[in-house]
């Protein structure tokens, strides 16, 4: 077994789940027919103290955990294929700083799978411009997008998981959900979820319905809305055997089978950019539900806005080729400054990314640094002031505390929390600029205030 799996088994022992526990026995299915809802059903567990939008219900809802201060969580991650750029750079940082305020704000222990998408028609056609396999394409990128990462000061999930290591999940997974009645086998070796069987349940995260016509279709899918679970092998390209013949995966079943490998059907957390919320986790949602014969899959959707260029209303893509590569923003800002500027808005937020909206969030940590550098001055000597209102700084103090963990618990408001912050420093500068020395401790319990901000520009 790969160092992939053990890490997967691993976390699984962790969230008290055997790897697929509660999936796809024949034996424990049941009759769905009452749930066949498209409604959100608040979990049963225990209130974090946060709210959340979430992308199935459509609104702020209390982030309830199935076990107390411990997280499941999966995320979709990258096809690898080519360097990563800010686009996807921005969803990652975003929400490392949502793991990071859960763990040090809140208590919460965050269990993150990442699944690592290693075959894929992008994939295999890099490959063959490059002469060289799809496998070692991909292990060159993936290694390239955890660096990438890792530069960027995002956190690395519990495990990562690649697609190639679980072929044979997936191939199981897929069997199951054909013997519960929503997927079908072609002749010519494809294998398609059945959307019009699945009826009112499909349409979690949008408002498509199943009976809206269909396009013309030109393929062997019974209806256009049907989507390929497994696909059978072209020529010379990587294939798997399976039941149905040689092939590969299709895209969304890769997740639902990764996460459900490790998680159950029991899973607090999905995420990934809001271009992800149809039709790939539509379609996981279904295909989960399926297989575990569950009512609700993934209790929370989280998915973040896109960066757009300056100028453009389009999302920066590949495809677009209106992108920065990770690496080549580096040469230019820091690490820290691209989180100042993700800090700045709302995850869920579009956002427009320029050289002004950098210089902006460069001026921003350029006068969190400079006050911190006088505040030092002042404590050992070096900076010479009037004496310090007291009672206007413990006031300051008090509510600038309160309400950075009152943003952070309504749905990660960072960019209100950073207000609140650089309005204490506002006060604390204004504080410090006079002519005699006083209430060191003061300046000390006001720079412990500003530590909060470690959790959020990791060293």
């Amino acid at each position: 077994m790969t160092m992939l799996r053990g890490a997967a088994a691993a976390v699984a022992r962790r969230c008290g789940l055997g790897a697929g526990s509660g999936g796809g026995k024949v034996a424990a299915r049941r009759c769905c027919s009452a749930a066949r809802r498209r409604e959100w059903v608040p979990p049963v567990g225990r209130d974090s103290g946060i709210m959340a939008y979430n992308s199935r219900s459509r609104t702020k809802e209390p982030l309830v955990l199935a076990k107390d201060r411990v997280a499941t969580w999966y995320s979709c991650g990258p096809t690898v294929y080519d360097h990563a750029h800010l686009g996807h750079a921005c969803s990652y940082v975003r929400f490392d700083i949502i793991r990071r305020i859960m763990t040090k704000f809140f208590g919460i222990e965050v269990i993150m799978v990442m699944g690592i998408t290693d075959i894929d028609d992008k994939i295999i056609k890099r490959a063959n411009e490059m002469n060289m396999s799809p496998v070692a394409l991909a292990r060159i990128y993936e290694e390239d997008f955890k660096q990438d990462m890792a530069a960027l000061k995002v956190l690395p999930p519990t495990a990562y998981m690649r697609v190639t290591e679980n072929i044979p999940q997936i191939i199981s997974f897929i069997e199951t959900v054909i013997a519960n009645g929503q997927a079908y086998a072609t002749s010519q070796g494809n294998v398609y979820f059945d959307v019009k069987s699945w009826g009112k349940r499909y349409g979690v995260l949008t408002t498509i319905s199943p009976d809206t016509p269909d396009e013309a279709v030109n393929t062997d899918k019974r209806y256009g809305k049907d989507f390929a679970l497994w696909k059978a092998a072209k020529p010379q390209e990587l294939s798997w055997t399976s039941p149905w013949g040689k092939g590969r995966p299709g895209w969304h079943i890769e997740c639902s089978t990764i996460s459900s490998a490790v998680f159950g059907k029991q899973l607090d957390i999905h995420t990934g950019g809001i271009d992800l919320a149809f039709p790939h986790h539509e379609n996981e949602i279904a295909q989960c539900e399926v297989y575990h014969q569950c009512e609700q899959w993934g209790n929370y959707f989280l998915h973040s806005g896109h960066l757009h260029v300056k100028g453009s209303q389009e999302k920066m893509s590949k495809s677009l080729k209106n992108y920065v590569t990770v690496k080549d923003f580096l040469k230019k800002f820091s690490s820290d400054q691209f989180r100042m500027y993700c800090l700045r808005s709302r995850y869920s937020s579009a956002v427009e990314f320029s050289d002004e909206s950098m210089d902006d969030a460069k001026n921003l940590l350029q006068a969190i640094s400079s006050f911190i550098k006088d505040a030092n001055a002042y404590i050992k000597g070096q900076l010479i002031c009037d004496p310090v209102r007291e009672d206007i700084l413990w006031e300051r103090l008090a509510s600038t505390k309160v309400t950075v963990k009152a943003s952070f618990a309504d749905d990660f408001d960072t960019s209100r929390a950073v207000a609140a912050i650089m309005d204490l420093i506002h006060h604390g500068n204004r504080q410090l600029k006079a002519v005699t020395k006083c209430f060191l401790n003061r300046i000390l319990d006001l720079l412990e205030a500003l530590l909060c901000m470690e959790a959020l520009f990791p060293i």
